[in-house]
């Protein structure tokens, strides 16, 4: 599963290292106990900050963009991480190949946008609605839909109404990524036109 936001999966794993290095180093190398626990703590403290994931908006200017449009962007990111989360999850639980495939399709399109908001903040309120409604929603359909398949007697026809709506979310999800791809050409068709116009001017076609 892909970590929609940041994780402390940096000190598990600094953790699980030192506590393997501190008792080789004592008993099979046969360096003094104190001596061990002060190079573990040190490989502790060094793999903590090398592992430590990047952070949301690490790396933007974010005096050009503005503190505010980050923090509206953080926020709407890390409400929405849960139902990302969920949406993911039922894809593993859900038994039937197509309607899993469907599901996971959503939560890759949901990273999409997700990877996209962070890289343009400012792209945020274009997907709002997105990530506060139709995502969570989505998830809620796809957990019900592996609650009802789960039945030793599923009903069929609720079967075909939730997959009806799970198709027509994948047509929501799909126009609200777009419309950050459409967001970021911007002017294109201006520019375009306006190119035109002095080719024919200049070489008269």
């Amino acid at each position: 599963m892909r970590n929609w936001l940041s994780n402390d999966g940096n000190w598990i794993v600094a953790g699980l290292v030192t506590a393997i290095l501190v008792p080789v180093l004592t008993f099979v190398a046969g360096m003094p106990f104190w001596i061990a626990a002060v190079l573990g703590f040190l490989v502790f403290v060094g793999l903590v900050f090398v592992l430590a994931p990047r952070r949301l908006f690490e790396g933007l200017n974010i005096n050009a963009i503005g503190r505010g449009r980050i923090a509206f962007a953080r926020e709407l990111l890390e409400s929405a991480a849960p139902a990302a989360q969920r949406l993911e999850t039922a894809a593993d639980e859900i038994a039937d190949k197509e309607t899993a495939a469907r599901v996971r399709h959503l939560a890759e399109i949901a990273a999409d946008v997700f990877r996209k908001v962070e890289a343009k903040p400012d792209s945020a309120n274009a997907v709002r609605r997105f990530l506060s409604y139709y995502l969570p929603r989505a998830a809620e359909v796809a957990e019900g839909f592996a609650v009802i398949e789960a039945k030793r007697a599923p009903d069929i026809k609720q079967l075909d109404a939730v997959r009806a709506v799970l198709v027509k979310l994948e047509d929501a999800f799909v126009h609200y990524a777009d419309s950050l791809v459409d967001d970021a050409l911007g002017t294109l068709d201006t520019d375009l036109r306006l190119i035109q116009a002095s080719l024919k001017e200049d070489l008269g076609r």
